[in-house]
């Protein structure tokens, strides 16, 4: 199938392209030295970008899951993949970062499509061919490939060549590393269609970003296109009424997970307020001390107890906290909707906003109150049964980021732009190991507990 294959030696450049800008940037200023990158408290070395681009072998190394609750091995002779759409291009993978999934896949036997299996949603690396509709890439570009389509084997990360969609890479500023990359890139997807889309966020005044709920719905025929189990989702989910505005409060249960941690900071540069939900003795002095104050939360408070956590929400926000957003599961759902404002009598009542008189002989179509509804968004797991009256459930329309173009395109070049500007913080580094030999006994350490506020790291040279 080479003949499907395009390689790119030049491109022109538009004269506002911040990734340009950001290459040709003197070389002492201090953005530009991985070392000195925001949040990036763990000691390791950065990659440096590579020169020419490398010979692509017709066989590689990947790691392969050959059946549930085993560990991934290495195979050394597994076909390079190739390209079957227009807007495809090869990554030759430097970088990879590893998921929960990763590991609760196997341990619990879901999410795998297919056996044998490559996992893998995140790694950096390099362009080294793309194929004829892949046009807003070059050849030699350092990105960040994010592989939310987990049933294409082509596109799993634990692999030496990767293909993704163009419009789901990212490029990256010379001063964010590979390994920091790696780690952006689904905590990066979750956290903003869960703003965007679940409950309403408007970005545009941030680096001219987007408006995901009007793109969603001024979609051509969105009925047809969005997929069946999220159109509900993004077509009806939350009104133009009830979208969260700047000033308003959103609680984040599980605030140490690299989701949260983006969650936290696009809220923030959004003009939302943020409560953080999260074991203080582990994580709390990082949060609010940390370096970038983008990353700071309004307020934090202490998961260890539920109970207490949600009396401390409800007495300081009261009817003000009407979106949550839990990462964790459906146990820390459950007293996250206990915290917001539909959750209660009393709290809901001052939630009621009174509608100024109409003129005489007027109708009223609806009751003299109007209550604005609760939000709460589960990135795994809701609470049992239907809401509260007065409450919204709202899952993450995942797949909107790798089956509508537009759209994954929109988010990634505004994640460029945020990254030339400095905008956000990659989430920490907890530890780089080499190869992916290393995969399974890094992905012990996550089963262990012991990696936590931080994401680990899979470097892959020339020896993988």
């Amino acid at each position: 199938m080479s003949c499907l294959f395009c390689f790119r030696t030049t491109r022109k450049q538009p004269a506002d392209d911040p990734l340009l800008a950001a290459a040709t940037a003197t070389a002492t200023t201090p953005a530009q030295t991985s070392a000195q990158t925001p949040g990036h408290t763990q000691p390791y070395t950065a990659s440096k970008m590579t020169t020419t681009p490398p010979q692509i072998p017709e066989f590689q190394r990947v790691l392969l899951l050959h059946a549930p609750k085993q560990p991934y091995h290495v195979t050394h002779d597994y076909a390079v993949p190739t390209f079957i759409h227009d807007r495809e291009l090869l990554v030759q993978t430097r970088a990879i970062s590893l998921n929960p999934i990763d590991w609760k896949s196997p341990d619990f036997n879901f999410a795998i499509p297919e056996l044998p299996y490559i996992s893998g949603r995140e790694l950096a690396g390099d362009v080294v061919r793309l194929n004829t509709g892949a046009s807003r890439l070059q050849a030699g570009d350092r990105v960040l490939a994010i592989s939310t389509d987990y049933r294409d084997l082509r596109k799993g990360a634990y692999q030496e060549y990767v293909v993704a969609w163009d419009f789901n890479t990212v490029r990256l500023p010379p001063h964010i590393s590979y390994e920091a990359g790696a780690t952006i890139g689904v905590a990066f997807v979750a956290a903003i269609l869960a703003l965007g889309v679940n409950l309403g966020v408007d970005f545009t005044d941030v680096e001219n970003g987007p408006d995901l709920l009007h793109l969603v719905r001024k979609l051509p025929n969105p009925e047809t296109v969005l997929p069946d189990d999220i159109r509900d989702e993004c077509l009806s989910g939350i009104s133009e009424t009830e979208r969260a505005q700047p000033g308003d409060w959103i609680a984040i249960w599980g605030a140490s997970s690299t989701s949260a941690h983006l969650a936290i900071q696009l809220a923030r540069i959004a003009g939302l307020k943020v409560a953080a939900i999260v074991d203080k003795a582990k994580h709390g002095l990082r949060l609010v001390g940390h370096d970038a104050e983008v990353c700071r939360p309004d307020l934090v408070i202490d998961s260890h107890d539920p109970e207490r956590a949600v009396s401390i929400l409800r007495a300081n926000l009261g009817s003000k906290l009407r979106f949550g957003f839990d990462t964790r599961g459906r146990e820390t759902s459950t007293w996250l909707l206990k915290a917001l404002a539909c959750s209660s009598d009393t709290e809901s009542s001052k939630a009621t906003a009174t509608r100024p008189p109409s003129p005489p002989n007027t109708p009223r179509s609806e009751p003299e109150k109007t209550q604005f509804q609760s939000h709460l968004v589960g990135l795994t797991g809701l609470p049992k049964g239907s809401p509260p009256e007065g409450g919204v459930y709202h899952n993450v329309p995942i797949k909107l980021f790798h089956e509508i173009p537009d759209i994954g395109e929109a988010l990634c070049s505004w994640l460029e732009r945020l990254l030339v500007a400095g905008r956000i913080v990659p989430p920490e580094i907890a530890g780089v190991d080499e190869g992916l030999g290393s995969v399974n006994a890094s992905l012990d350490r996550m089963r262990a507990g012991e990696i936590s506020g931080g994401r680990l790291v899979i470097r892959l040279g020339d020896e993988a």
